[in-house]
């Protein structure tokens, strides 16, 4: 029924639509992610049958809408919780991100009709993977729908992401979608190949995968390590003039309380989440505040505890009003940064901080500023601390004691394969997911984030320890398994014992290189293809 209505004169709406919802059914949390692998197939019939209907007039326009809606149904279903922040903010999101999502698939759609398919395919496999690429690394980042990203609560079947990245994991996916689609199509030639093909692509990675599953061994020294989740609503309770705000000496004891509880002598690691300490912090000055010093005194009870979490903080400049590009003003102040914080208290009660550096559009960071303050009102909350942010252009390491390493990763940050790496090849042995969390609700977004940050672990071979206010905390090895995990919305604090691993995986030492020779070839491709076309042009304006 299925391949007949694929094949039939079905409206074009109807492919469109299906296909928007079989990316959903596959995607994270639901248990059918293997859906992905035929999920793309009614888009592709979709553009077969406006190139080849002859009825069909205006074709690129024709496809450009029905791959809209296509991108469309998907972005909606799976992303509609951004709009628990901010409806307009949140609606402006996923119908951006939905157009463009299009833009590879016009590019495919020119260029196999300069090319035919036979460079068609392959172009359409360069060019999703260079928007795919091109949307982690630009000022308007949204990439939470990276196709990649679709296996993330399926471990056990994409444990060579350790090679690829989350990226290989859109070429597994695009490839076998195309050969199902070539085998199933009618016109096709030599059908029985795209059979072999696509079954041999869609079993043989897992395989491999579930191999390496097996056989893995965690690597790396022992460490005992303590989440907690302070269960602190960020709407009315966690900042000052909130409805019902408790005041943060109550606030910086439940963390104490919590991290007491699972804490013992043995313990090396304590994470606290993203804001845990939301009083704006002065980090020339912030060895004085009342707070960070009974901090310090809860460190030094432990023989060697190293305490990492979050705080707001701010950087003065005097009258440097061109210190940084995110400089602000005020007249009790001067010039100054506001930062999304990490923070590493040792028993020593020297104290490290690490600026948030990739930081959320429209929240966090203004994206290119000279054209987008109109948008200033559609700001989506989607991580910790809302305004215009500092960064930093480095990664840090916040050391432990015997070589142990910690990735203090904010929030959004876990999202970027890529990005992680950074801290990973500064050192980092353990990656520590701080993040609130909170801001979207019961919703798939804190879960499919979660999810998102196994995919970090089997990237590098790290373990994750992970902290998030309101959940879920938990322990995640280095094959992507989730150790231990708390509920969602309740208070908790988890102990475990997770491996500190310094050997780098390929993919740590090389990262997105997927992505670098996507948007070479993709460059190769337009000149080739525009160059074709006008040549075409040329000969036919002769005749």
């Amino acid at each position: 029924m299925l391949l007949k209505a694929l094949r039939s004169k079905y409206p074009l709406t109807l492919l469109a639509i299906a296909g928007g919802v079989l990316l959903w059914l596959g995607w994270p949390t639901k248990p059918t992610n293997v859906i992905l692998l035929v999920a793309l197939v009614p888009l592709l019939f979709l553009e077969d049958r406006i190139n080849r209907d002859p009825e069909i007039k205006y074709k690129a326009s024709r496809f450009f809408k029905y791959s809209y809606l296509h991108c469309l149904v998907w972005n909606v279903l799976t992303t509609y919780w951004v709009c628990f922040s901010t409806v307009p903010g949140g609606l402006m999101a996923i119908f951006a991100n939905s157009f463009l999502m299009t833009m590879p698939l016009l590019a495919f759609f020119w260029t196999k009709r300069i090319w035919g398919e036979y460079v068609g395919y392959p172009a359409l496999i360069v060019y999703y993977l260079t928007f795919e690429f091109f949307h982690l690394n630009w000022d308007l980042t949204w990439p939470w729908l990276t196709l990649g990203n679709g296996f993330a609560a399926m471990p056990f079947l994409i444990q060579w992401y350790e090679y690829t990245g989350h990226l290989g994991g859109s070429l597994w996916i695009w490839l076998v979608n195309i050969c199902v689609f070539l085998w199933i199509r009618k016109c096709t030639i030599n059908r029985p190949f795209y059979k072999k093909a696509a079954i041999g692509l869609a079993v043989v990675p897992m395989l491999i995968s579930l191999l390496i599953w097996f056989t893995h061994e965690e690597k790396g020294k022992d460490v005992e390590a303590v989440v907690v989740q302070p269960n602190i609503d960020p709407y009315t309770e966690k900042f000052w003039k909130a409805e019902k705000f408790i005041p943060y000496e109550d606030q910086l004891q439940r963390l104490l309380t919590l991290s007491d509880a699972k804490a013992t002598p043995d313990t090396r690691l304590v994470f606290w989440p993203e804001t845990a300490l939301a009083t704006n912090y002065d980090e020339a000055t912030i060895d004085s505040y009342d707070l960070i010093r009974i901090l310090k005194t809860f460190v030094a009870n432990y023989p060697d505890l190293h305490l990492v979490g979050g705080l707001d903080s701010y950087k003065l400049y005097g009258e440097k009003a061109d210190a940084s590009p995110t400089v602000r003003f005020r007249e009790d102040l001067g010039h100054y940064d506001v930062f999304n914080t990490a923070m590493h208290v040792d028993k020593a009660g020297k104290i490290e901080l690490y600026h948030k550096s990739k930081l959320v559009p429209g929240v966090e960071k203004l994206p290119y500023p000279e054209f987008f303050k109109i948008l200033g009102p559609l700001a989506i909350d989607l991580g910790g601390t809302v305004g215009s942010l500092g960064s930093q252009a480095e990664r840090a390491v916040f050391w432990a004691a015997d070589g142990v390493g910690v990735a203090p990763v904010i929030c959004y940050e876990s999202i970027y394969g890529d990005f992680v790496t950074g801290y990973v090849r500064e050192g980092a042995t353990i990656i520590g997911i701080i993040t609130n969390d909170a801001w979207w609700g019961n919703t798939p977004g804190y879960k499919q984030h979660l999810q998102y940050g196994r995919l970090r672990a089997i990237e590098n071979r790290r373990s994750i320890a992970r902290s998030a206010n309101t959940g879920i905390s938990c322990f995640i090895n280095q094959r992507g398994d989730i150790l231990q995990e708390s509920d969602w919305w309740v208070q908790a604090s988890l102990r475990g014992t997770i491996k500190a691993n310094s050997e780098l995986t390929f993919y740590s030492r090389f990262g997105d290189y997927l992505g670098h020779a996507a948007r070479w070839l993709s460059l190769l491709l337009m000149i080739g293809t525009f160059g074709k076309y006008v040549i075409t042009r040329s000969k036919r304006s002769k005749v």
